[in-house]
């Protein structure tokens, strides 16, 4: 090979050389997966890493007023959700026929046991047509113990809500208000759902968006 055709070769390879160190820092020095530090002084509203997305979570673009309903308690009391005014709901319709309800109910008693209180409570609803004895062997048969045993045998709850089926989970304000929905099972004891009910507890806050109605 001719002097001057090795010259240029030796040029081009060390153009492309140069060319791909860029390529090569970025790779050694990208942020590893590590979880963020603390967050300033002064900033507010929950941090993308403290509030992950609840997964299945359609949100209103406003809180909704819900259509009044009747229900039972476990002794045949009867009960509206004006009774839980004042605290964050998750009201989850249900039945022990339905297997994805049957599924995710002891999730549902976990976050209760962790998070339920005077702020928050999980309204698992059953329209199960054999009523709170229904609900209570079921609830013995999974070890669900955290739950309180609430029934509405007319299954009338389904239309007023505008459920689409079996499971479906409504998200309510302090002022008894909808905030969005889940509709089918979810891993209510997850990370990201318990993040997600902490911050609605304790900001009025659902995924960066104001709720003015908080108490």
């Amino acid at each position: 090979m001719r002097p001057a055709g090795a010259i240029r070769l030796a040029v081009a390879g060390l153009a492309a050389t140069l060319a791909a160190v860029p390529w090569i820092i970025a790779v050694f020095l990208a942020p590893a997966d590590v979880a963020p530090g603390p967050r300033p002084a002064g900033s507010v509203g929950p941090s993308p890493a403290a509030t992950p997305p609840a997964p299945g979570l359609t949100m209103l673009a406003e809180p909704r007023p819900l259509t009044p309903i009747g229900f039972e308690d476990g002794s045949g009391h009867p009960l509206d959700l004006t009774a839980f005014r004042g605290r964050v709901v998750l009201l989850n319709l249900w039945a022990t026929w339905c297997a994805p309800c049957r599924t995710e109910m002891p999730a549902l008693d976990r976050l209760e046991a962790w998070v339920g209180g005077a702020d928050f409570e999980v309204i698992a609803l059953s329209i199960d047509r054999g009523g709170a004895d229904t609900v209570q062997n079921f609830y013995r048969e999974v070890g669900v113990t955290r739950l309180g045993t609430y029934v509405d045998p007319s299954g009338d709850v389904v239309a007023a809500l505008g459920a689409a089926g079996l499971p479906t989970t409504l998200v309510i304000d302090r002022g008894g208000r909808e905030l969005g929905r889940v509709i089918g099972p979810a891993e209510w004891d997850s990370p990201e759902w318990t993040a997600r009910v902490t911050t609605l507890i304790r900001t009025g806050r659902l995924d960066g968006r104001r709720n003015g109605g908080d108490a």
